[in-house]
């Protein structure tokens, strides 16, 4: 079997909506590797975009999955409900940060968390409009496109939005927004388009993700926050991307020194089983009434035996500090060759949620042509990495949490010698 063969029948029976980023057909993964359909070897630096943090087929999370297979796959937990979603609620409602009572729902993706969020948050503000930033990244459903501050290819061609939804800019010092312009900018979207008495709630990532792995200053998240206490909105954040011990701690809000009213996860709570889940204040999340959140799928017993495994996984094996490690070690080797590649303009992140950023040196601008070479360059060598950004300028690195130490070392050398290859050329 061919790649190329498998990609001819895709072109005739898959919508071209659904965009690939490589052409390659997985066969069997392991950990932090994937073998494709003829047999080649590629070290796995997307986690299915931040899904496997735990890595692939982590021996805990298939054995926990096959024994619930053995017991029951789906009873809809609204008619026939199981104990495990029981307490995995009370596992997040402790973990997440906030010294108040919370409540937790289940459902399937981060698109349908956020989706939730904002129903929750307007049912118990009686507020219809929300504020988010350019960006920002929530999902593919017409909520999260509406709250999403990128439109190519998010929005392109798929009619009005959901009204009620504003944005403001997001403090990117590299691109010359900081946090006073930020702010400014909300003073200014106050007094020019929305009263704030009618603003449910403000949603943000922690660090943004397709955006371009930009983190939120601690002073703009401690000034978001009073601004929310001061016209009683609610503070949305989504840890969609950043949660589960990718970002050094088990939620990139426990690098802040507050709590959100309510919090979005999906992606590798469930270690790669479809699973997601909103966490808040338990009045907030008390608010709708009974039948006005849920959903069939939600909080499958499935994901839920698997995210029971994930959580015990990330403790047992210490994976925050492994985070910070490995990102240390991802940086520092970055940081080894910027004098020499001046096209690199930043390296960042919290943890193991790293990203470096390129600039056209003769033009001065952001280059999604050197970035999107790199990836290509290293995908040739055999390293899968995924691009971001507004500007499609950044390469952000999401490799297993679970990385091999020799792996690890022989994906820094891939990347290594292929920025310095694309950069030379």
């Amino acid at each position: 079997m061919k790649n190329s063969a498998i990609s001819e029948r895709k072109n005739q029976s898959i919508s071209r909506g659904v965009g690939m980023t490589t052409q390659i057909y997985a066969d069997r993964a392991e950990n932090s590797e994937i073998w494709d359909v003829e047999g080649r070897r590629y070290i796995d630096f997307s986690s299915g975009i931040a899904v496997v943090n735990t890595g692939h087929r982590h021996p805990k999370v298939i054995d926990a999955v096959k024994a619930q297979l053995d017991r029951f796959t789906h009873t809809c937990h609204q008619v026939v409900p199981y104990e495990s979603y029981v307490r995995l609620a009370e596992r997040l409602n402790a973990m997440l940060p906030g010294k108040f009572e919370k409540k937790t729902i289940f459902v399937t993706t981060g698109a349908e968390a956020v989706e939730n969020a904002v129903k929750i948050a307007r049912n118990a503000t009686g507020r219809p409009a929300v504020i988010a930033f350019a960006g920002g990244f929530h999902g593919r459903t017409f909520m999260g496109m509406a709250l999403t501050g990128k439109v190519v290819p998010y929005k392109v061609g798929f009619g009005a939005m959901p009204g009620d939804v504003y944005h403001a800019p997001f403090p990117v010092p590299l691109h010359g927004v900081s946090v006073a312009d930020s702010l400014a900018a909300l003073d200014r979207l106050f007094k020019a388009d929305v009263d704030p008495a009618r603003v449910a709630a403000i949603i943000v990532e922690p660090v943004q993700g397709e955006g371009g792995f930009y983190e939120v200053p601690r002073d703009f998240m401690v000034a978001l926050r009073k601004l929310c206490d001061q016209h009683g909105m609610l503070l949305i954040a989504d840890e969609v991307q950043t949660g589960f011990a990718r970002t050094g701690k088990m939620f990139a809000m426990d690098h802040h020194d507050v709590a959100a009213d309510i919090t979005t996860m999906a992606k590798s709570l469930a270690g790669g089983f479809p699973l997601a889940a909103v966490t808040g204040r338990a009045e907030i999340m008390d608010a709708p009434g009974p039948g006005g959140l849920g959903g069939t799928y939600g909080g499958s017993p499935i994901g839920v035996a698997a995210a029971h495994a994930v959580l015990d996984v990330i403790e047992e094996e210490k994976l925050c500090d492994r985070a910070n490690a490995l990102g240390g070690r991802l940086k520092q080797r970055l940081q080894s060759i910027r004098d020499e590649v001046p096209e690199i303009v930043d390296i960042r992140g919290p943890g193991f949620m790293n990203a470096v950023e390129f600039n056209d040196v003769k033009k001065g601008l952001p280059s999604a042509e050197i970035a999107n070479a790199v990836r290509l360059k290293a995908l040739d060598k055999g390293l899968i990495l995924l691009t971001c950004g507004v500007y499609g300028n950044v390469i952000r690195f999401l490799a297993p949490i679970t990385i091999q130490d020799g792996v690890m070392n022989e994906a820094l050398d891939i990347l290594e010698s292929s920025i310095r290859e694309v950069c030379a050329a």
